[in-house]
């Protein structure tokens, strides 16, 4: 088994899509002491549960530079994680925290933050070529959680699948490949969670059945 597989990370200065490098440049001038640049993935590459978001939020993830940081997505999705084994450490909402993940690894569909949190289909696609890396290069992760319609798609395309047989839902799940599983939530977003589109419990509900799944199959890489 691969112990340290590579996954390549977007440069900092990523040409790919237009509109996300002018928004990028803008938010330089306006907050110079902010990331400001494609989010790397956080956690283990060799982890076996894989948590895929939409985007960076704007003084979020753009602004500290890990995944789901600094907002208040990461404030119901990192507990959750913790909570079924999957983190360490105390998350205090800055990438220096100390918080760690355990057989678990974030990452977003589009890693630069785009205007109003909503990515074209165009910039979601150009993103694929660093999504398809954490799906696919061995070891594969054996669930991935997907947060929100958009993730979901972009998952399924990495593989080939059509999002229209396999149509998004809270709680869904979609077998991959012969390993590895695709399972949806609504994003951890304060709009969801405001409008009682999402709730804790419903979160904590999907990540249990996260656990369950990854606990199911082979042994961790840390043990093996």
């Amino acid at each position: 088994m691969v112990r340290n597989p590579e996954r390549p990370q977007p440069p900092r200065d990523c040409p790919r899509c237009p509109r996300l490098v002018a928004f990028r440049e803008e938010a330089r001038r306006r907050h110079r002491d902010w990331w400001n640049a494609p989010v790397p993935s956080f956690g283990d590459p060799a982890a076996r549960l894989l948590v895929v978001g939409l985007a960076p939020g704007f003084a979020g993830a753009n602004r500290t530079g890990r995944p789901f940081t600094g907002d208040w997505a990461g404030e119901l999705l990192y507990p959750t994680l913790q909570r079924h084994g999957f983190a360490r450490g105390t998350y205090r909402a800055r990438p220096d925290d100390g918080f760690e993940l355990v057989d678990c690894r974030v990452t977003n569909a589009v890693r630069c933050v785009p205007p109003r949190n909503r990515p074209t289909t165009e910039e979601v696609a150009n993103c694929r070529v660093f999504l398809e890396p954490e799906l696919v290069v061995p070891p594969q992760p054996v669930v991935v959680l997907a947060l929100g319609r958009v993730a979901w798609e972009a998952v399924l395309r990495v593989f080939g699948h059509s999002p229209t047989k396999n149509g998004f839902a809270h709680g869904a799940a979609c077998p991959l490949d012969g390993r590895t599983v695709l399972v949806g939530s609504y994003h951890t977003s304060r709009y969801n969670l405001n409008t009682g589109r999402l709730t804790p419990e419903m979160f904590d509900a999907v990540v249990a059945r996260c656990r369950a799944l990854v606990d199911a199959h082979a042994p961790s890489p840390a043990g093996s």
